[in-house]
């Protein structure tokens, strides 16, 4: 089970999946490092760079860490429960939290309280203290009761999420079952984010982005303990009609100890902080109201991403459920869902890296109406994080495939494979979704929520569109395969949307001649090397078969080919935005 959307590794804010961490920071406004409390003194000069430094250097490494045992956790759950019917059930219950969270304020909470929150910092005699303890009782209160409401309605939800999971009895029972472990998880999850954000206020970023690892951990260990006690999957072929209570019983507390574990080991990090945690209800007059009423956006923006993930949900998972049952299991929403973990691993690493280090720079060039700075920034962004981006698309389109049957060959081959075509289909679709996110600052850098929203409306309409028409018209085997093109064909939809309205809002020019320019000429680099890349895997698969020993040296034979023809077209090209991302890469390791 994933944190809430400032930690998630699984959720995430887009339309037909769970809310995930990159787009709930999208609602914040790219601010400046919140300042330290005014009884502290001001830093010597140079210090407060070095000390950003060493904090943007924690939450980066705390981010992939997380975003790494996110990954294992997968592989262990495949192992565990397959990627078919059982998981399809633990998937859709596991999303349930999450997406009641967001609704009822989890976005709100980044968008609009945690801004307020440093203004109290500033301004109030007790350095915010009180804010943030009465903004943590708020919190905490409203979902305990939300949490409540939604394990006494586990069942409705189930059936608004999958009507055809509904109407099996036997994978109804189990999949309420899960539900009403994970449910509870909504409360730790507002908890941990609530605390994270009084740290993040009081210079303090990395118990944030560290605590979710101890979450990943548990759930590891539970699902490493249901493999011991009940064998693997393809060991056991455990499905919803052969799981026993105690099976059932034992996830489902995993589950949910993760997310107690991981919001619960944020008080020491409090205490360190000198901050004392005390519950406080005169929520009056206080300005908690006026925040409430500044988040409309923020709550649109998230009913439209939800509205999508029921629809993909529900469709997901029929699919899946009709793919099995002629033979072809890992086609339904797990195989969706970890596939998509695994594609948006670069977006998470490289451009999101990338733009944190741009980010304060146009929002100071927005305050100060700077348009040709905001425009050279977002240009720089697009094609500094193209370099690895546009080749990592296509090494997903070409070894999907192998990637997945090496990774997840405990759930059985043909499980395994499914997920590869699933991660094929997402491939080329990570090149809008990364140019969004770099679009989108540009909106953000001038405190603007509500075009986003615009945009967000349109992906969610066009993925859930095209993913009904896959449904519809595609095979059952290859549906959610389809429906993973869709997400990448929304995201270039609502790219071209933004894109305008960006141009338009920064006076006429945003440097498209030269970002085009840039991706052309790196799709001609990696067009070539992915097809020679994908001859490489599978000439070697067909010697040494697609187990996980012949996926194994596939997946490094064409690793080893795309890397060395896509970085001799691109040197031929002379593309200075790949010596620039080299030098960075260089400077890192200290070379």
């Amino acid at each position: 089970m994933s944190t809430s959307s400032t930690s998630h590794d699984q959720n995430s804010a887009r339309p037909g999946g769970p809310l995930h961490a990159d787009d709930t920071v999208q609602l914040r406004r790219p601010a400046k490092p919140p300042a330290a409390p005014p009884a502290k003194p001001p830093a010597a000069p140079g210090k407060g760079s070095s000390s950003l430094l060493k904090s943007s250097a924690l939450m980066a490494a705390g981010t992939i860490v997380s975003r790494i045992t996110g990954f294992l956790r997968t592989l262990v759950m495949a192992t565990a429960i397959g990627v078919g019917a059982l998981n399809d059930s633990y998937q859709v219950a596991n999303v349930l939290p999450t997406m009641i969270y967001v609704l009822v304020g989890g976005g709100a909470l980044n968008a609009v309280f945690v801004p307020q929150l440093v203004r109290a910092m500033k301004k109030d005699d007790d350095g915010g203290e009180a804010y943030a303890n009465r903004l943590f009782t708020l919190v905490i209160t409203g979902l305990a009761v939300v949490t409540a409401l939604g394990v006494l309605a586990a069942p409705l939800l189930v059936r608004m999420m999958s009507p055809d999971i509904a109407s099996d009895p036997e994978r109804m029972a189990v999949t309420v079952t899960f539900a009403r472990y994970c449910l509870p998880t909504m409360f730790f999850m507002g908890a941990h984010v609530v605390l994270g954000q009084i740290l993040n206020a009081r210079g303090r970023f990395g118990a944030m982005m560290w605590t979710p690892v101890l979450n990943n951990l548990v759930t590891i260990a539970t699902f490493a303990g249901f493999i011991w006690a009940f064998g693997t999957f393809t060991e056991s072929g455990v499905g919803p009609s052969t799981v026993t209570p105690g099976a059932v019983r034992l996830l489902g507390l995993g589950t949910l100890l993760g997310l107690a574990v991981q919001a619960l080991a944020m008080l020491p990090y409090l205490r360190g902080a000198g901050f004392r945690l005390r519950p406080r209800f005169d929520f009056r007059g206080h300005g908690l109201g006026k925040a409430m009423g500044l988040a409309k956006w923020t709550l649109a923006f998230v009913l439209a991403n939800q509205a999508g993930l029921v629809v993909v949900t529900q469709l997901a998972t029929e699919a899946g459920s009709l793919a099995e049952r002629a033979g072809y299991p890992g086609s339904g929403i797990t195989a969706y869902n970890y596939a998509l973990l695994l594609w948006q691993m670069p977006q998470a690493i490289i451009t999101v890296s990338v733009m944190t280090a741009v980010l304060p720079r146009i929002s100071r060039a927005a305050h100060d109406d700077d348009t040709a700075a905001i425009r050279d920034d977002i240009s720089s962004g697009l094609r500094t994080s193209a370099v690895a981006i546009v080749p990592c698309a296509f090494a997903f389109l070409a070894l999907g495939v192998p990637m997945a049957t090496l990774l997840y060959a405990g759930s059985g081959a043909e499980g395994a494979r499914g997920i590869g075509y699933v991660l094929m289909a997402f491939g080329l679709g990570l090149v809008p979704y990364s140019v969004q996110y770099v679009v989108l600052r540009g909106f953000y850098a001038y405190e603007d929520t509500r075009t986003p929203f615009y945009n967000t409306v349109i992906v969610a309409v066009v993925n859930a569109s095209a993913s009904g028409l896959c449904f519809v018209l595609l095979p059952a085997r290859w549906a959610v395969a389809g429906m993973a093109a869709s997400y990448g064909l929304a995201f270039a939809v609502g790219v071209g949307v933004a894109w305008r309205r960006l141009r338009k809002r920064l006076g006429g020019e945003l440097d498209g001649a030269r970002v085009v320019r840039t991706y052309v000429r790196l799709i001609v680099a990696s067009a070539p090397a992915a097809f020679a890349a994908w001859g490489a895997a599978r000439a070697v698969t067909g010697e040494l078969g697609s187990g996980a020993g012949g996926s194994a040296v596939a997946l490094a034979a064409g690793g080893a080919v795309l890397g060395v023809v896509f970085l001799g077209l691109a040197r031929l090209m002379r593309l200075p935005e790949l010596d620039a991302l080299m030098g960075a890469v260089r400077g890192r390791l200290g070379r």
